[in-house]
């Protein structure tokens, strides 16, 4: 068991959502959003760090957006459902543009297989989330 998942098992209220899916996709952000930190620090300490300019923006957005995304939907803000969907749709977006980037450089960079892998997951994630809320 996550601690997601140990959190959300502790709120006082009902959830409108499947613990299980809200409790992966809060741990697939968070887990996300840490591997596209530590990628982009890796892509600027590569010797064609120059090159790898578009990654690790691609990186740092989408690091900062799968960290709000998780703690957002650690709130239980569900009485607003429009805007979860708006961020678990920019999520997904930053996730499939990230992870699309890193593909670019996987079979040069393990680090960048390893964060598009991550942000396939998290994409994957959201979108299961975004089906949930109809």
């Amino acid at each position: 068991m996550t601690k997601a998942i140990d959190m959300l098992d502790t709120y006082p209220a009902t959830l409108r959502m499947d613990k299980q899916m809200l409790g992966r996709c809060i741990d697939e952000c968070v887990t996300c959003a840490q591997a596209c930190t530590a990628c982009a620090d890796a892509c600027l300490s590569e010797d064609d760090a120059a090159g790898l300019a578009t990654c690790v923006r691609r990186d740092l957005d989408c690091a900062d957006i799968c960290e709000a995304t998780g703690r957002v939907l650690s709130r239980h803000t569900g009485d607003d459902p429009g805007v979860i969907a708006a961020v678990l749709r920019a999520c997904a977006a930053a996730c499939a543009a990230c992870g699309s980037e890193c593909e670019r450089h996987a079979s040069r960079h393990r680090h960048c297989q390893v964060c598009a892998e991550a942000c396939r997951r998290c994409e994957n994630a959201c979108r299961e989330v975004l089906s949930a809320l109809g």
